[in-house]
């Protein structure tokens, strides 16, 4: 696998010249890497691509597996100070997904999709060095068709779209862009990116079910960024940390067709 380490690098060090790009061929996670060396003070901006993570993370904890070559696995980290964070989760899916293709989805508050089955995800973390806060930004994308076996729906792979494209490829694609937004989302938070993603909402429109029980219907997303659900008590405003999102059974929502 060739990785495009220098010309990112070159892409990125005029704005930030401390940026450093590593590529390792094995590690438990990415996020939990720069996670540990922020804590411990290293807050240079950077991005770290494993070839191969055997504890990778998702959201609330998920695992996220992946093997060498059929996926991009990789975090970005970074002093921010944003008036507001809110959004930030749906600003980096807007920068990945047109990073890549116009059909990709993106699933509130988090996920990629491609015809109903998910393509990547993004897992946010934030760490404090002193006087500074860092964001990691950890985003992991199946490249190449993969087992499906125990999963419901088998995912979907970036090859579908733009076939023979490898990771390395796929990195030269959304790495310069991600850390693009990122700096945009700490000058302006999220209003730049909301059209982006009202265009890509895979949700609106739906009956979804939420992770405590709560079923209604998905009305888009609010200022902030917090999904509209309609219930059968009224709309209500739904944060990332509370839920996950489904789709729910037909006839779940009262007067409405999923």
């Amino acid at each position: 696998m060739r990785w495009p380490a220098e010309a990112i690098w070159e892409a990125l060090s005029p704005q930030w010249p401390d940026f450093t790009v590593e590529v390792l061929p094995q590690i438990d996670s990415t996020n939990s890497e720069l996670m540990r060396r922020v804590r411990a003070g290293r807050c240079e901006p950077t991005l770290l691509v494993a070839e191969q993570q055997t504890a990778g993370r998702g959201r609330l904890g998920r695992d996220w597996h992946s093997q060498v070559g059929d996926s991009l696995t990789f975090s970005v980290s970074l002093p921010l100070a944003p008036a507001d964070w809110s959004g930030l989760s749906l600003a980096v899916g807007v920068s990945v997904a047109e990073s890549l293709h116009p059909d990709i989805q993106l699933k509130w508050p988090n996920d990629l999709w491609l015809q109903g089955r998910k393509l990547a995800g993004v897992l946010i973390e934030t760490a404090s060095a002193g006087d500074q806060r860092v964001v990691v930004v950890g985003v992991g994308i199946n490249i190449a068709p993969r087992d499906a076996q125990g999963l419901s729906t088998p995912p979907a792979c970036l090859q579908e779209l733009l076939p023979g494209i490898d990771a390395g490829q796929a990195l030269l694609r959304v790495a310069p862009p991600l850390l693009q937004a990122l700096a945009a989302f700490q000058l302006a938070g999220l209003a730049p990116f909301l059209p982006g993603f009202v265009r890509r909402d895979l949700l609106c429109g739906q009956a979804v079910t939420l992770s405590n029980g709560t079923v209604g219907m998905a009305r888009g997303v609010d200022a902030q960024g917090g999904l509209l659900l309609q219930t059968s008590a009224g709309m209500q405003t739904v944060t990332s940390s509370e839920v996950s999102v489904r789709p729910a059974a037909p006839g779940a929502v009262p007067g409405a067709s999923a």
